[in-house]
């Protein structure tokens, strides 16, 4: 399940692409795919292994072209370990809502991006993340350790990538058939177990199974609801040149 276009990310081959936040590589995987180098980094060490061994797999049966780096690395969004000017492309996908010093992320991504280079940030998406947050207080912080801090605008993420010294490209949302599942979730209780109602644990089956099989239908109706009901935002920028930039420290 791709939240990022890579169309809209202008990704070629042999791009060196650094996926913050990357889980368990849903976007490094593809991005791997594509003929990219990729770093796939994260806070979290069981997330870092699980996705080096599905790379390792994935090269095993010929899914990603001999030659064709990745490389893992745990770090702090705030003080990446990465030198100036190190990536042609970054994404940081559901990222920037759990940290308080949002600006200091954007300032980083912005500081190892490559003059001319790519962002794309993806966020939780205002209307349904504001339902999301009236149904539940455990759903976000303070309750919910580790997350959501903050619900963004669009204009807002705009203006704060401006100030680290990058150009909007433009945005788009995804994901609407996930909006009514969080819903859900949140309703009941976000930190119930799926099994424990069996509707939520039903469109958890749903949404499994279109992950899987992606068909027709649920393709056409997710992209029909996504300008309105998709759970999240994508926002695509360019680092200015230097001469350009007017990035704050």
């Amino acid at each position: 399940m791709l939240t990022v276009r890579y169309e809209r990310l202008d990704l070629q081959p042999n791009d060196m692409v650094l996926d913050l936040g990357c889980g368990f590589g849903r976007h490094a995987y593809e991005a791997l795919r594509r003929g990219a180098d990729v770093v796939a980094c994260d806070l979290g060490y069981e997330e870092l292994v699980q996705v080096r061994n599905i790379a390792a797999v994935m090269w095993s049966d010929g899914e990603i072209t001999e030659g064709t780096m990745l490389e893992t690395a745990n770090g702090d969004a705030t003080q990446l370990p990465f030198s100036d000017e190190s990536f042609d492309r970054v994404i940081a996908s559901e990222v920037m809502e759990h940290i308080e010093q949002d600006q200091e992320v954007l300032s980083e991504l912005t500081r190892v991006l490559r003059p001319g280079g790519v962002l794309a940030v993806t966020i939780p998406s205002k209307l349904p993340e504001k339902l999301c947050w009236a149904l539940s207080e455990d759903y976000h912080a303070p309750n919910a350790e580790g997350g959501h801090v903050r619900i963004y605008g669009r204009k807002e993420l705009e203006e704060k990538m401006q100030l680290a010294g990058l150009s909007p490209l433009g945005s788009h949302k995804a994901h609407a058939l996930h909006s009514p599942y969080w819903w859900l979730r949140c309703a009941v209780g976000p930190n119930k177990a799926i099994e424990d109602h069996w509707l939520i644990n039903a469109y958890h089956k749903l949404l499994t199974w279109d992950i899987v099989k992606a068909p027709k239908l649920t393709r056409w109706t997710e992209s029909f609801l996504n300008p309105v009901l998709g759970k999240s935002k994508v926002v695509y920028a360019q680092k200015l040149s230097t001469e350009n930039s007017y990035a704050t420290t």
